[in-house]
């Protein structure tokens, strides 16, 4: 791996400080709502802030959280010295939002800030992933099976459309602590418990 410059290690750093801003957690609060880490399923993402406050909430939440991962890219695609170093800034991004420091590290899945980190480093990566996740979702009506899904062929896409395969091993991490972040999920997928978008449980 190439040597990252001081520059390329103050925007690692910027970048998990920003993903460590919670978006939902800040939105709650805006909107007078539980907290999101005491309520509903616990976790601090844009699918629970919907249970708890509704559609305008959530969407605020989700558009926060994916933001987090386009704006460290995006600099970091201008500023950093090279792809190598990009693809940091994106994992550190991602990291913050799982084990925020500003939040007790109790952070969220990812799914949102993972995508707007691929869509700022490599839109056709990206836009393959969105593309896999809404195919899955509307078989399925079960997001968090169609973001497992997406995201497990998230590094293949990395590593056949970007010729810097530093990035793929990025994707390939960032893949991997999705899925632990969503264990709870798949033991419900596995027990065919998981909840459908539009059915209550």
């Amino acid at each position: 791996m190439p040597p990252l410059t001081p520059a390329d290690s103050l925007l690692i750093l910027a970048a998990y400080l920003l993903g460590s801003v919670s978006s939902a957690v800040i939105v709650c609060r805006l909107w007078g709502l539980p907290d999101p880490r005491t309520q509903g399923s616990g976790n601090p993402g844009a699918t629970n802030v919907l249970r708890l406050g509704g559609k305008k909430a959530a969407f605020v939440t989700l558009a926060g959280d994916m933001f987090k991962g386009v704006i460290p890219v995006a600099v970091a695609a201008w500023l950093a010295s090279t792809m190598t170093a990009v693809s940091l800034v994106g994992l550190a991004a991602f990291l913050g939002h799982l084990y925020p420091v500003f939040f007790r590290f109790q952070g969220g899945k990812g799914v949102a800030t993972a995508l707007g980190v691929l869509l700022a480093a490599a839109w056709p990566v990206g836009l393959g992933v969105a593309g896999t996740w809404l195919i899955m979702f509307a078989v399925t009506r079960t997001s968090s099976l169609s973001a497992l899904t997406a995201f497990l062929l998230a590094p293949i896409y990395a590593w056949y459309l970007v010729p810097e395969h530093n990035f793929a091993l990025a994707v390939g991490l960032i893949t991997v602590l999705l899925f632990w972040r969503h264990r709870s999920n798949i033991r419900k997928l596995m027990a065919g418990t998981e909840g459908k978008f539009g059915k209550k449980q």
